[in-house]
Formats: structure tokens, sequence, C-alpha cells
């Protein structure tokens, strides 16, 4: 099995809190990073998703903190696709520092809009399999 996509990250001073390490809300940023990043690689800008009339959404995120993160601390945000049946898939990502030690897990329940109608398209695997030049990054 091939490793999962992922970006690299360098933990920025001002991205810690009081204790001294990265913010959990700033978890959500490298998750969000990591998921554009990934959807650019597979051929699909913001732009090109709103000209053809569909946008990504997040339903619900859950993260599971392993180990803390340090302001210099390098690491990789990986993302991965779940596909299964209906209007959802699951984005699964990991921050991992550079050691390999896992500093958090990340989850998210998302689906892709129609943006006229404002409901969620029947099968978003499909519409992404259509869109994308590289739709092999979608784990298809």
């Amino acid at each position: 099995m091939s490793e999962p996509f992922s970006v690299p990250v360098t933990v920025r001073g001002y991205e810690t809190d009081v204790q001294g390490h990265l913010n959990q809300a700033v978890y959500i940023n490298y998750a969000e990073h990591a998921r554009w990043t990934l959807l650019k690689a597979a051929g699909l800008t913001q732009a090109e998703l709103i000209g053809q009339g569909v946008g990504p959404v997040t339903l619900e995120t859950t993260i599971r903190y392993r180990h803390e993160l340090l302001a210099g601390d390098e690491a990789d945000v990986t993302c991965g696709f779940e596909w299964g049946e209906g209007k959802t898939f699951r984005i699964v990502q990991e921050v991992r520092r550079a050691d390999g030690t896992v500093a958090a897990e990340i989850v998210a329940v998302c689906g892709l809009l129609d943006l006229k109608q404002r409901k969620l398209v029947p099968d978003p695997g499909k519409a992404f399999r259509e869109l994308a030049a590289d739709p092999g990054l979608f784990g298809f």
C-alpha cells in the first residue's frame, strides 16, 4: 500500500498557546490546508469547483490529540478519502511529527454541496471522479 497524500508544515510560534504547544484550532487549519492541497494536486481548484456549481463542505470533525507539537516542530499532515454509499464521505488525516509519532488524528464527515440547490449531491464520489484530472488521489 502506498503512503497517503501528505503536506509538510512547520509549527510557527504564534500558532502555540500559553502551554507552548500547538493551539487546538490550528489543527483544523492544517487539515484544511492538506485537503485543498490534495484537491489542487488532483486538478481541482476552488474556482473550478465553483464554476461547476459545487463545493466541498464539512459536516463534522473529530480530533484526537495524541502528542503535543511545539514551535519549530516539523510535521506532515496526511489526507485520505473513504467512500461509502450516499451523500457523505470521510476524510481521514494524521498530523505526524518528523520522527513519525502521530500528534493528532482527524476525521471529517464531508459532502459535496450543489451551490444552486444548496443540497448535497447524491454521489460525491462520482462527481469527484468526473471532475478531477487525477481521481486516483481520492482513492479511486
